[in-house]
């Protein structure tokens, strides 16, 4: 168990990175353009990719309790504030300050910060009309995991629905209807990500 989280961390790692690079690169108004996160610019994604590493048990059992019980809506309230109180050259550096952490929210898997690294890469990078290829293997095993959390509702989201990657030997659900895509594009589906996702730059 061990060794596979540490491929699990490696990978989380060199997508913080990848995502700070990618992210230094972006002048002052791509900062400002929606992102694939209902509500969320591309600063607001930063902000929020900024975060998990940074949250202890206090501040998530208080910010839950700010927020009704409501996990999402604590996470938006932070993003936000974030975004506001730092710039984007700050947060750039908190991000890749952090990138080597190992530190989990209450409840998270090691596998959640992978997911979190790969999709919010595409929420910033393919509204820009920027390509931000995922790794392969750390994507198929990201959506592996995605699809059996119940956290995430793909199933339940999902319904009578089998999901085949052309990419890559990966399926998942046994429904009647079918739905083809790359590993990327996939995932995006499976953490309810809109059609928006789809035929855009991976």
């Amino acid at each position: 168990m061990r060794n596979n989280n540490d491929k699990v961390h490696a990978w989380v790692k060199a997508e913080r990175l990848g995502l700070a690079d990618f992210l230094e690169s972006l002048d002052e108004h791509e900062w400002q353009v929606p992102s694939l996160c209902d509500g969320w610019t591309v600063r607001d994604v930063a902000a929020h990719m900024t975060l998990s590493t940074r949250m202890s048990l206090r501040l998530t059992v208080k910010g839950v309790l700010r927020s009704r019980g409501s996990v999402h809506r604590m996470f938006d309230v932070l993003a936000r504030d974030r975004a506001a109180r730092f710039t984007p050259a700050e947060l750039v550096a908190q991000l890749r300050e952090t990138a080597d952490s190992r530190h989990l929210t209450l409840g998270a898997s090691p596998f959640d910060p992978l997911v979190d690294a790969l999709i919010h890469g595409q929420d910033v990078a393919r509204p820009l009309g920027r390509p931000r290829p995922m790794p392969l293997d750390a994507a198929v095993e990201a959506l592996e995991f995605v699809w059996n959390a119940r956290f995430y509702g793909a199933r339940k989201r999902l319904p009578g629905t089998r999901l085949i990657a052309t990419d890559r030997e990966w399926t998942g659900g046994d429904g009647a209807q079918e739905i083809r895509g790359t590993v990327s594009d996939l995932l995006l589906l499976a953490t309810g990500r809109t059609a928006r996702a789809v035929d855009a730059p991976a």
